[in-house]
C-alpha cells in the first residue's frame, strides 16, 4: 500500500471512488436521494478544489501496489481546532474493505501529527455505518453526539469520536 498525495489532476477520481464507497456503505443508512445530495454537494470540483487549496487541508490516494489500483483515499485537516487534526473522509472501495488499507491510511494519519502542533485526532461517523466499529478497533472513543442540518431536507446523524496521541516520553 502506498499514499499518493492528492493534486488538482486527481478529483475525477476522488469523486469515483467516493461515488463507489458511498453507493456500498450508506444504502439503507440514508437514502439514495440523501447520498446523491452529499456527494453532489462534498464532493463537487469546487469544494475539492476549495480544500487542496487549503494549506492544513491533505487528501491522499489509497493505492495497492500489488494490483496497481486506487483503493481509496483520506482527507483531513491540520488544526481544524486547537491542537486537532479533523478526519473528514476516509473511504475504501467495497472490494478493498478488510485488507488493511483503513487501518494502514490511520496509521500514516497519526505519523502525520508530527507535521502539526496536533495531539488529537477527531472525526464524524454515522450512527448506524460499521464503521464506528472499525474506530473503536484503532482506539478512537465517542466523545458527542450530533444531529446536523446539511439542507435540502437532510441531516446526518454522527457519532463524534476522538483520538488522542500518547507520546512516548522515554
Amino acid at each position: 500500500m502506498k499514499l499518493i498525495e492528492a493534486k488538482e489532476k486527481d478529483i475525477p477520481l476522488i469523486q469515483n471512488l467516493a461515488r463507489r464507497s458511498w453507493e456500498s456503505a450508506y444504502v439503507g443508512i440514508i437514502s439514495n436521494e440523501q447520498i446523491n445530495y452529499m456527494l453532489n454537494e462534498m464532493y463537487s470540483h469546487d469544494e475539492i478544489s476549495k480544500h487542496l487549496e487549503n494549506p492544513n487541508y491533505h487528501y491522499y490516494l489509497i493505492f495497492d501496489e500489488n494490483n496497481e489500483s486506487f483503493e481509496g483515499f483520506i482527507g483531513y485537516e491540520h488544526a481544524y481546532e486547537e491542537e486537532t487534526t479533523k478526519l473528514h473522509r476516509i473511504y475504501l472501495v467495497p472490494e478493498s474493505k478488510g485488507k488493511g488499507f483503513g487501518k494502514g491510511a490511520l496509521d500514516f494519519l497519526k505519523t502525520k501529527l508530527s507535521e502539526s502542533n496536533d495531539k488529537r485526532i477527531i472525526l464524524n461517523v454515522n450512527k448506524d455505518n460499521n464503521a464506528k466499529k472499525f474506530y473503536e478497533s484503532q482506539d478512537f472513543k465517542v466523545y458527542n453526539e450530533l444531529v446536523l442540518d446539511i439542507g435540502n431536507g437532510f441531516v446526518m446523524d454522527d457519532y463524534q469520536m476522538e483520538y488522542i496521541i500518547h507520546f512516548d516520553l522515554t
